[in-house]
């Protein structure tokens, strides 16, 4: 099976949020149609299996998911929370959340899309509320609007991860310095 979606924030609520790349230029939609939001319950471990989402699913998921990356940004800025967002994401966590069982091959979590919906909502309460609050970044790349959780020694890490934007700032550094070296070699 083919992974589409990228798991670099640390947390599946910042990871949900970055569902929308590129927020300031391009925008970058990833639930397109509700097999997309399916998968990325799927792919991100959230549930095993997930009950086929329908359009009002995509529509409340990024509505919640609008929801956390405004609230992200409230704390990381250290602003009040903006009332509205607080509502839509409390009303997802209020929701039966998915549950795993035990089965004779192990856990297993069976969802719909609202206790998978619920379930990142909740994931998001804790880390709004948690001890790792200070440890968001906001990824270094000016095109990347991912947050993540900035969990490396000393608190170094500039941007949310090395393949998908760390190795392409690095490669732009190194090719900039490279046409500048004959400049001032010429001199």
């Amino acid at each position: 099976m083919h992974l589409d979606h990228v798991f670099v924030c640390g947390d599946p609520a910042l990871d949900f949020a970055a569902t929308l790349r590129a927020r300031r230029s391009a925008r970058f939609e990833m639930f397109v149609t509700p097999d997309r939001l399916d998968a990325w319950y799927r792919e991100s471990g959230v549930v095993d299996t997930i009950v086929p989402g329908g359009g009002s699913d995509v529509e409340q998921a990024t509505a919640v998911r609008e929801a956390i990356y405004q609230l992200v940004t409230d704390r990381r800025l250290g602003e009040e929370f903006d009332g509205k967002a607080l509502d839509a994401l409390n009303a997802a966590a209020r929701k039966p959340p998915a549950t795993p069982q035990l089965t004779p091959s192990g856990r297993r979590t069976e969802a719909t899309p609202e206790q998978g919906l619920s379930t990142v909502a909740r994931y998001a309460v804790e880390l709004l509320s948690g001890p790792e609050v200070p440890l968001m970044k906001e990824c270094g790349n000016p095109e990347c609007t991912r947050v993540y959780v900035d969990r490396s020694r000393g608190m170094r890490r500039q941007w949310c991860g090395m393949d998908s934007c760390g190795n392409r700032i690095k490669a732009a550094a190194y090719r900039a310095r490279r046409r500048a070296a004959p400049a001032a070699a010429a001199r």
